[in-house]
Protein backbone atom coordinates (compact mmCIF):
# COMPACT_ATOMS: atom_id res chain seq x y z
CA UNK A 1 0.00 0.00 0.00
CA UNK A 2 1.28 3.47 -0.90
CA UNK A 3 2.42 5.73 1.95
CA UNK A 4 -0.02 8.35 3.17
CA UNK A 5 0.77 12.07 3.26
CA UNK A 6 -1.21 14.58 5.35
CA UNK A 7 -1.57 18.35 5.51
CA UNK A 8 -3.24 19.69 8.64
CA UNK A 9 -6.02 22.24 8.22
CA UNK A 10 -6.92 22.34 11.95
CA UNK A 11 -5.03 20.74 14.83
CA UNK A 12 -1.85 18.71 14.42
CA UNK A 13 0.84 21.25 13.53
CA UNK A 14 -1.87 23.96 13.09
CA UNK A 15 -3.41 25.46 16.23
CA UNK A 16 -7.19 25.46 16.63
CA UNK A 17 -8.66 28.97 16.93
CA UNK A 18 -12.06 30.13 18.16
CA UNK A 19 -12.12 32.74 15.39
CA UNK A 20 -12.15 29.99 12.73
CA UNK A 21 -15.46 28.46 13.90
CA UNK A 22 -19.01 29.59 14.66
CA UNK A 23 -22.12 27.75 15.82
CA UNK A 24 -25.05 27.17 13.49
CA UNK A 25 -27.85 25.42 15.33
CA UNK A 26 -31.55 24.75 14.83
CA UNK A 27 -32.30 27.96 16.75
CA UNK A 28 -32.24 29.65 13.33
CA UNK A 29 -35.48 27.73 12.67
CA UNK A 30 -36.97 28.17 16.15
CA UNK A 31 -35.33 25.12 17.77
CA UNK A 32 -33.57 24.79 21.12
CA UNK A 33 -30.39 22.82 20.33
CA UNK A 34 -27.01 24.38 21.08
CA UNK A 35 -23.35 23.61 20.53
CA UNK A 36 -19.89 24.87 21.32
CA UNK A 37 -16.36 24.11 20.20
CA UNK A 38 -13.98 24.20 23.17
CA UNK A 39 -10.23 24.17 22.63
CA UNK A 40 -8.56 21.79 25.08
CA UNK A 41 -4.98 22.24 26.38
CA UNK A 42 -3.60 19.46 24.11
CA UNK A 43 -4.58 21.25 20.83
CA UNK A 44 -7.72 19.13 20.58
CA UNK A 45 -11.26 20.51 20.38
CA UNK A 46 -14.43 19.25 21.96
CA UNK A 47 -17.62 19.70 19.93
CA UNK A 48 -20.38 19.42 22.50
CA UNK A 49 -23.80 20.63 23.48
CA UNK A 50 -27.40 19.48 23.62
CA UNK A 51 -29.54 18.18 20.76
CA UNK A 52 -33.22 19.00 21.41
CA UNK A 53 -35.97 17.21 19.47
CA UNK A 54 -39.04 18.42 21.35
CA UNK A 55 -39.20 22.03 20.10
CA UNK A 56 -39.29 21.15 16.38
CA UNK A 57 -41.32 17.93 16.65
CA UNK A 58 -38.54 15.36 16.27
CA UNK A 59 -36.18 17.43 14.13
CA UNK A 60 -33.08 19.10 15.46
CA UNK A 61 -29.45 19.87 14.67
CA UNK A 62 -26.40 21.54 16.15
CA UNK A 63 -23.20 22.37 14.31
CA UNK A 64 -19.95 24.29 14.19
CA UNK A 65 -18.77 25.61 10.85
CA UNK A 66 -15.76 27.47 9.57
CA UNK A 67 -16.00 31.24 9.32
CA UNK A 68 -14.68 33.93 7.10
CA UNK A 69 -13.96 34.34 3.45
CA UNK A 70 -11.70 31.32 2.97
CA UNK A 71 -11.23 28.96 0.09
CA UNK A 72 -9.28 25.71 0.11
CA UNK A 73 -7.95 24.08 -3.05
CA UNK A 74 -8.30 20.39 -2.19
CA UNK A 75 -8.09 19.12 -5.76
CA UNK A 76 -4.68 17.48 -5.26
CA UNK A 77 -5.69 15.25 -2.31
CA UNK A 78 -7.89 12.16 -1.90
CA UNK A 79 -10.06 13.42 0.97
CA UNK A 80 -10.17 14.59 4.59
CA UNK A 81 -9.07 12.73 7.70
CA UNK A 82 -10.58 13.44 11.11
CA UNK A 83 -8.44 12.29 14.03
CA UNK A 84 -11.03 11.48 16.69
CA UNK A 85 -9.70 11.66 20.27
CA UNK A 86 -12.98 10.74 22.01
CA UNK A 87 -16.56 9.98 21.02
CA UNK A 88 -19.91 9.32 22.64
CA UNK A 89 -20.88 6.88 19.87
CA UNK A 90 -23.48 9.12 18.23
CA UNK A 91 -23.72 9.78 14.49
CA UNK A 92 -22.06 13.00 13.31
CA UNK A 93 -21.96 14.58 9.86
CA UNK A 94 -19.03 16.18 8.07
CA UNK A 95 -20.25 18.75 5.54
CA UNK A 96 -18.40 20.67 2.83
CA UNK A 97 -19.71 23.53 0.70
CA UNK A 98 -18.23 25.10 -2.42
CA UNK A 99 -20.77 27.91 -2.68
CA UNK A 100 -22.04 30.39 -0.09
CA UNK A 101 -24.85 32.80 -0.90
CA UNK A 102 -25.50 36.25 0.55
CA UNK A 103 -27.71 36.33 3.63
CA UNK A 104 -31.44 36.77 3.23
CA UNK A 105 -33.06 40.09 4.26
CA UNK A 106 -33.98 38.53 7.63
CA UNK A 107 -30.28 37.75 8.29
CA UNK A 108 -30.54 33.99 7.81
CA UNK A 109 -28.22 32.19 5.43
CA UNK A 110 -29.60 30.91 2.16
CA UNK A 111 -29.44 27.18 1.55
CA UNK A 112 -27.04 25.73 -1.00
CA UNK A 113 -25.91 22.25 -2.00
CA UNK A 114 -23.93 20.53 0.76
CA UNK A 115 -21.63 17.55 0.43
CA UNK A 116 -22.09 15.26 3.44
CA UNK A 117 -20.64 12.17 5.08
CA UNK A 118 -22.14 10.55 8.20
CA UNK A 119 -19.80 8.97 10.71
CA UNK A 120 -20.16 7.10 13.99
CA UNK A 121 -16.54 7.10 15.16
CA UNK A 122 -15.03 4.82 17.74
CA UNK A 123 -13.69 6.47 20.88
CA UNK A 124 -10.30 6.95 19.21
CA UNK A 125 -10.11 6.63 15.44
CA UNK A 126 -8.82 8.18 12.25
CA UNK A 127 -11.83 8.60 9.96
CA UNK A 128 -10.88 9.02 6.31
CA UNK A 129 -13.52 10.53 4.06
CA UNK A 130 -12.69 10.12 0.38
CA UNK A 131 -14.29 12.60 -2.02
CA UNK A 132 -16.34 9.81 -3.59
CA UNK A 133 -17.83 9.04 -0.13
CA UNK A 134 -19.55 12.45 0.02
CA UNK A 135 -23.19 12.74 -1.08
CA UNK A 136 -24.85 15.88 -2.40
CA UNK A 137 -27.78 17.16 -0.31
CA UNK A 138 -30.03 20.20 -0.22
CA UNK A 139 -31.59 20.96 3.17
CA UNK A 140 -30.76 17.45 4.36
CA UNK A 141 -32.25 15.59 1.39
CA UNK A 142 -30.42 13.90 -1.49
CA UNK A 143 -29.82 16.35 -4.34
CA UNK A 144 -30.16 14.36 -7.54
CA UNK A 145 -28.20 15.72 -10.50
CA UNK A 146 -26.08 18.13 -8.44
CA UNK A 147 -22.92 19.50 -9.99
CA UNK A 148 -19.77 17.81 -8.61
CA UNK A 149 -18.11 19.39 -5.58
CA UNK A 150 -15.64 22.04 -6.77
CA UNK A 151 -12.54 20.76 -4.97
CA UNK A 152 -10.53 23.80 -6.10
CA UNK A 153 -12.91 26.07 -4.19
CA UNK A 154 -14.10 24.55 -0.89
CA UNK A 155 -15.58 27.44 1.11
CA UNK A 156 -16.85 25.83 4.32
CA UNK A 157 -16.32 22.80 6.55
CA UNK A 158 -18.96 21.87 9.13
CA UNK A 159 -19.16 19.32 11.95
CA UNK A 160 -22.82 18.59 12.72
CA UNK A 161 -25.02 16.36 14.82
CA UNK A 162 -28.65 15.92 13.83
CA UNK A 163 -31.57 14.07 15.32
CA UNK A 164 -32.36 12.03 12.21
CA UNK A 165 -35.99 12.78 13.12
CA UNK A 166 -35.88 11.61 16.71
CA UNK A 167 -33.39 8.75 16.57
CA UNK A 168 -30.79 10.60 18.66
CA UNK A 169 -31.08 13.44 21.15
CA UNK A 170 -29.66 14.89 24.35
CA UNK A 171 -26.12 15.71 25.40
CA UNK A 172 -23.38 15.03 22.87
CA UNK A 173 -19.60 15.22 22.81
CA UNK A 174 -16.97 14.58 20.13
CA UNK A 175 -13.26 15.30 20.64
CA UNK A 176 -11.31 16.05 17.45
CA UNK A 177 -7.50 16.16 17.52
CA UNK A 178 -7.20 17.33 13.91
CA UNK A 179 -8.77 17.73 10.49
CA UNK A 180 -6.26 17.09 7.72
CA UNK A 181 -6.15 16.39 4.02
CA UNK A 182 -4.75 13.03 2.98
CA UNK A 183 -3.29 11.61 -0.19
CA UNK A 184 -1.96 8.20 -1.08
CA UNK A 185 1.44 8.72 -2.67
CA UNK A 186 1.91 6.69 -5.83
Amino acid sequence: MAPLSRRFLFGGDQPWSHTDWISSNDRVRGGSSYSSLNILPNNTVQFNGHLDITTLGGAGFASQRTTGDVSWDLSDVDGLELAIAGSDGKVYTLTLKDKLLHKRPDGREQSTISWEYNLRPADKANVRVRWEDLRATYRGREAEGAEPLDLKNVKQITIMIRSFFGTQEGAFSLDIASIATFRRDV
